[in-house]
């Protein structure tokens, strides 16, 4: 089961990519601004703030403190996010891939124990409000919001201009409380998306994964190929994908996630050398010791650590024989490992 090309963290996402192939039936409250319905249930809701690409442990720490202090106060723990982000809108040639779809990022905040998670329509327009201007028509008049936490870099607003200090004194202005956490820090470095997202390019993934918080995934539709895998005694479920960035080409052991499901898998990135030269990149995954059909189905692949590069083999025999190898191998690496 072969499919068509994946992005590598170099080069432009490939038009054919899936939007969200895995679709998220959202058990929070999920309003957009402008144009959404405020919950009438949200009162005085305590509001995290950020873009949260990757809801790595530092947001966690964030998102983690919004639940506390929202059980406290007996009000709803929201998660406030940009849709674009930012970056793409101000600086677009310097945007950096995301590390989460949309669906990714909504799960992340259930798991996290939002109740609610409101994403704001980024626009150049949006870009030019003063911060007083967010704060007001956003946070107060329409949110209602009676605590709101940032981290420690959070800025908003024309230019970059609303720091902390000016939420904070906003805050008090307007009768609601600001407060903000500190990075969390992990060998000898905070916790970024910025960081993550170099991990990934370089497939460090059990270091990925200690900053995530869980092993790096991307989302895909099982799309039909030439069957070649199926014809050397290891059938593969091709993905095409929905995620923006993928790791490097090369062999990965991890989990294919289906419907609840985890299964132990071996991953394939890469172009096939040994039958294509170089030919389109594809990504595989052979889920061990189980057989089923994957056509059409939404999958989740788990990336948990890095076997070995892509080469090419002398013959399809050569080849069969690394593929047992590297099925030896992800069984060794997984062994004990759940997602």
């Amino acid at each position: 089961m072969r499919g068509g090309p994946f992005p590598n963290p170099q080069s432009p996402a490939p038009k054919s990519r899936v939007p969200n192939p895995v679709r998220y039936d959202a058990s929070v409250d999920l309003i957009h601004y402008p144009g959404g319905v405020w919950p009438g249930h949200w009162q005085a809701p305590v509001l995290a703030i950020g873009n949260f690409d990757g809801v790595h442990v530092g947001h966690q720490a964030i998102l983690a403190s919004v639940r506390r202090s929202a059980a406290a106060r007996g009000a709803a723990p929201v998660a406030l996010t940009f849709d674009p982000a930012p970056t793409r809108v101000l600086r677009p040639d310097r945007a950096p891939r995301s590390l989460m779809t949309t669906a990714q990022k909504l799960e992340a905040f259930e798991a996290a124990g939002m109740q609610g998670v409101v994403v704001v329509r980024f626009t150049p327009e949006l870009s030019r409000w003063e911060p007083e201007r967010f704060v007001s028509d956003v946070l107060v008049r329409w949110l209602g919001v009676g605590e709101v936490w940032v981290g420690r870099d959070f800025v908003f607003g024309r230019g970059r201009s609303g720091t902390f200090e000016v939420l904070r004194e906003l805050g008090i202005s307007w009768g609601f409380e600001a407060r903000k956490v500190d990075p969390v820090c992990l060998g000898g470095a905070p916790v970024s998306s910025t960081r993550i997202r170099t991990l990934v390019g370089s497939g460090a993934m059990r270091e990925a994964a200690a900053l995530l918080g869980r092993p790096y995934a991307i989302d895909g539709l099982v799309v039909r190929g030439d069957a070649r895998g199926r014809q050397l005694g290891f059938p593969t479920a091709n993905l095409q994908i929905a995620n923006e960035l993928v790791p490097p080409n090369g062999v990965y052991a991890g989990f294919v996630r289906r419907d609840g499901s985890s299964y132990p898998a071996v991953a394939n990135l890469g172009t096939r050398p040994t039958f294509h030269g170089q030919g389109a990149a594809s990504i595989e995954a052979h889920l061990l010791d189980v057989d089923m059909d994957l056509y059409g189905a939404n999958l989740r692949l788990c990336f948990v650590r890095r076997l070995r590069d892509e080469r090419r083999f002398e013959s399809a025999e050569a080849l069969t024989r690394q593929i047992r190898e590297d099925c030896r191998q992800a069984r060794a690496v997984l062994d004990g490992v759940s997602v």
